[in-house]
């Protein structure tokens, strides 16, 4: 769209026929407010050329639709991660929270190469647990080559303020949503004794409880919020409550935007 003078002192804007919101305010703001001083709308036809105006439209609501908040979980097998972040999506609901699990993407991508059972290697039975050494070999040799792949798959099409990434297992996965969301982003380490973990179902498996699938988040990192997930804790409730005040202040954020 271009402003410009004619000879009867009129303006001429220049104008697509299809028009974006972006360019509809955008004439709003051109229009002069004296009466005195006439505009003339002209459209012109011809080959459609793309305008700097929907580029910049376009930015704006992908900024718009980003997180407000984003919680990324890490712990040992076991400690109760998926209980824990399922507690906070009922507490929000699923309209503002949403929960993704780096996991299911690897899970179908390494189903789809090696022609096995999605929905089993979903669940927590005893096939999964034949792949599970291969699968994480698998799931390191992609990572190498592209840290950010499953974070972006488990990512795509997530459109609510507040986002939990209930099973983060390695630096590269919290660097990435620390690089892609600087503002938004808040660590959380949910944590338990091994005893604990044995009763509920865990028993140290080589080449995956000491692979860095289970260690790369143990060491190096400060951690916004820590979870004890065992009986001797203090309530769930409570530990959980600067949680969910902070993601319930992200949820406002988004909807006074």
């Amino acid at each position: 769209m271009v402003r410009s003078g004619s000879d009867d002192g009129h303006v001429v804007l220049r104008v697509e026929p299809v028009l974006s919101r972006f360019q509809q305010n955008l004439l709003v703001h051109l229009a002069p407010e004296s009466k005195s001083f006439p505009v003339r709308f002209r459209f012109l036809s011809g080959p459609r050329t793309e305008p700097i105006a929907p580029q910049v439209d376009r930015q704006m609501e992908n900024r718009a639709s980003g997180p407000e908040l984003v919680l990324v979980f890490s712990g040992k097998r076991k400690s109760g991660k998926d209980y824990i972040t399922d507690v906070i999506q009922d507490r929000l609901g699923p309209e503002v929270c949403a929960v993704l699990r780096l996991s299911g993407p690897l899970k179908q991508q390494y189903a789809q190469e090696r022609g096995l059972d999605l929905n089993q290697l979903l669940g927590s039975g005893p096939y999964k647990e034949r792949y599970r050494a291969d699968m994480i070999r698998w799931g390191e040799d992609r990572r190498n080559c592209d840290p950010g792949f499953f974070c972006r798959l488990a990512t795509r099409g997530a459109q609510q303020p507040v986002w939990v990434v209930s099973d983060a297992r390695r630096q590269s996965d919290l660097q990435w949503f620390r690089s892609e969301f600087p503002r938004q982003t808040r660590s959380v380490r949910v944590q338990c004794s091994e005893e604990t973990r044995r009763q509920r179902g865990w028993s140290f498996t080589p080449g995956v409880d000491d692979a860095e699938s289970e260690c790369g988040l143990d060491r190096g990192v400060e951690f916004d919020w820590t979870i004890r997930n065992e009986a001797d804790a203090p309530s769930l409730d409570q530990q959980l409550q600067p949680i969910l005040t902070a993601a319930q202040d992200a949820a406002v954020l988004r909807h006074d935007q």
